[in-house]
């Protein structure tokens, strides 16, 4: 029986998933912090340059790199208010339906965001302050989206032998 506390999948992905996600939450940790010291440092005459533009990208990228990982634990918004007459079977197969559709969700965002990327990169797109090039930012979050395409391919094939199962947990 798998451990309700670690994300289900193959160890790879699970690591892989697992170690994004904490990154993350470092980066979303950061930016706290930096934005601790911009409002301190603004108090004392030492504010942080382009403190906003770092909050921006920083707060994106982070919730970008936590989609893989609630992906991989179910740990998805759901509506089980409509579900909880279910039977295993039902259960089992929205939770495939649910499974295909973050995958194709991962790979249309994955598409539509690399050709935004490009154009970042091509119109040389910077922060205002810092003069940061956008397209880094897009980097991360195609990482992370990709990530979430495994993810969501791991999901399925799970569910696909819970399905055949019955709907019963392997």
């Amino acid at each position: 029986m798998q451990n309700p506390d670690r994300p289900e999948g193959n160890g790879a992905v699970a690591t892989a998933v697992t170690a994004w996600a904490l990154l993350g939450g470092a980066l979303l940790l950061a930016v706290v912090l930096m934005n601790v010291a911009s409002v301190l440092g603004t108090l004392v005459g030492w504010p942080v340059p382009g403190d906003f533009e770092m909050t921006e990208m920083g707060v994106a990228i982070a919730a970008f790199s936590f989609l893989p990982y609630c992906q991989l634990t179910r740990s998805n918004v759901t509506a089980d208010i409509f579900t909880q007459r279910a039977g295993p079977r039902m259960l089992a197969s929205l939770s495939l339906l649910g499974s295909l559709i973050a995958l194709l969700f991962a790979l249309l965002m994955l598409w539509r965001m690399y050709d935004g990327m490009l154009d970042q990169k091509t119109y040389d797109y910077e922060t205002s302050i810092l003069q940061i090039p956008v397209w880094l930012a897009y980097v991360p979050v195609l990482a992370s989206l990709a990530l979430l395409a495994v993810a969501a391919l791991t999901t399925l094939a799970q569910d696909v032998r819970r399905l055949s199962n019955g709907g019963l947990h392997d």
